[in-house]
């Protein structure tokens, strides 16, 4: 299954300002997969260390010396390290005690040794009693599978390569296929392990069972890593997420976890989850001006679970209702939509997307982010909707903005706004993106 972010791990593998590369990600979006195949593909030999299961890896970091290091791998797994030969793969690094720690020093006293950590959000920044190698390290984000992937990875390339390549007049012509995929995406997601299931059988039943065994998974890691202090308001919280986004507005209202909750008790349950990847925080700006982190309102903000599919399985939605003709997308434009929509430009973009909501509550725009120098607001409509009085009343109001509004409309553009299909959110971004990837 091609990701992506394989290109980026090639730019990583010949720079040479390379360091070693920690690979971040919620369980379950094909970290171990990806870096073992990178090393297969790239490499003369790599070697893989499991510093969660493998008992080898428990000494492994008793100290910073990377001769000895190296030798241990050597000896343990019977492959000689070479320098810009081989690949080292460490998996779930965070779980050894000093491993993070002992990158800043492959850094510095084995610059020429080609070094991989890949791990969860689940403590990946800080371990207990080791420092984050600031400035020693290369990180990449990889999150589940966007629609481009979805479709070359269930028999549907050409379709991906449209999206990619094609101009927009020559995607619309394909319109109808690929709403159709489009809402085969909401259904299935991005999981890689729940992708494949589908490409292989195309059952809608083993898709939601495994949804579901991801979901019991991401709940069983609150309480194996999760403060014990905390795994109660990190479950209240997990199981709030889908009737807080079944509001029209998708605010986070602390009094729906708990009646009488505040800010205070909740505030590390939501960053623990946030940190673990497995939902989206999306915060509001009080004013639309590059850069918008300097006009964060840490008080409002929505969270979404990082997958649709996922977010179906945690809804328990009936297939039918997505798969079926529109009225599967207007009976649930507001969640399932603003969800995709997100994940697609995280995916995109790998930067933060924030929303904009007026004091009085008269405007409020969906997704707001920063391209560059420019400031780009966002709107998202599930179904053929042109409406977009709330954008027009932001643009208008704020010169030099130019929106974009998401929708199952074909392309258009109307020089205050650009009408782009939901099905090409990742290509918009990309066309219009300023950072020269």
């Amino acid at each position: 299954m091609e990701r992506k972010i394989y290109k980026s791990l090639l730019k990583w593998k010949h720079s040479n300002l390379r360091k070693p590369l920690i690979l971040r990600g919620a369980r379950q979006v094909g970290k171990t997969w990806l870096l073992k195949e990178f090393g297969r593909r790239e490499y003369k030999s790599f070697v893989y260390v499991n510093c969660d299961k493998d008992a080898f890896a428990a000494d492994l970091f008793r100290d910073y010396d990377v001769k000895r290091i190296l030798l241990a791998i050597e000896a343990h797994t019977g492959v000689k390290v070479r320098e810009g030969e081989t690949l080292v793969v460490f998996d779930e690094l965070q779980e050894t005690p000093r491993g993070i720690g002992a990158l800043k020093y492959f850094c510095e006293d084995a610059p020429d040794i080609h070094v991989a950590a890949a791990g969860s959000l689940l403590g990946i920044t800080l371990h207990a009693g080791t420092s984050f190698p600031v400035g020693k390290v290369d990180e990449l984000t990889l999150r589940p599978l966007d629609f481009c992937e979805f479709l070359a990875g269930t028999g549907d390339a050409p379709l991906a390569k449209l999206l990619t390549d094609g101009e927009p007049s020559a995607i619309d012509t394909m319109r109808e296929p690929l709403i159709e995929r489009l809402r085969r995406f909401f259904f299935v997601g991005g999981m890689p392990e729940v992708v494949s299931a589908f490409a292989a059988e195309c059952s809608l039943a083993e898709v939601r069972r495994l949804q579901r065994a991801i979901v019991d998974s991401y709940q069983q890691d609150i309480s194996k890593h999760a403060p014990a202090s905390e795994v109660p308001r990190i479950n209240l919280v997990w199981r709030s997420l889908i009737s807080q986004l079944a509001k029209e507005n998708r605010k986070f209202v602390y009094g729906a976890v708990k009646h009488g909750g505040r800010a205070k008790e909740f505030e590390t349950a939501i960053q623990w989850l946030v940190d673990a990847g497995t939902v989206n925080r999306v915060t509001r700006v009080n004013k639309p001006v590059a850069p918008l982190a300097f006009y964060e309102d840490f008080n409002a903000f929505k969270l979404f679970p990082l997958d649709c599919g996922l977010m179906g399985a945690m809804a328990d939605t009936p297939a039918a209702s997505i798969l079926a003709g529109n009225a599967g997308f207007d009976e649930y434009k507001g969640a399932f939509t603003e969800a995709f929509v997100l994940s697609e430009m995280l995916a995109a973009r790998d930067s933060r997307v924030f929303y904009f909501s007026a004091s009085d509550s008269t405007v409020e725009i969906d997704f707001i982010v920063q391209n560059g120098t420019s400031v780009v607001p966002v709107e998202v409509k599930a179904a053929e909707n042109l409406q977009s009085k709330s954008l027009r009343t932001f643009v208008t109001a704020h010169e030099g903005l130019r929106g974009v509004r998401f929708s199952l409309s074909p392309h258009r553009d109307q020089g205050w706004m650009e009408n782009v299909p939901l099905y090409a959110v990742s290509r918009f971004f990309s066309d219009n993106s300023e950072t020269g990837e």
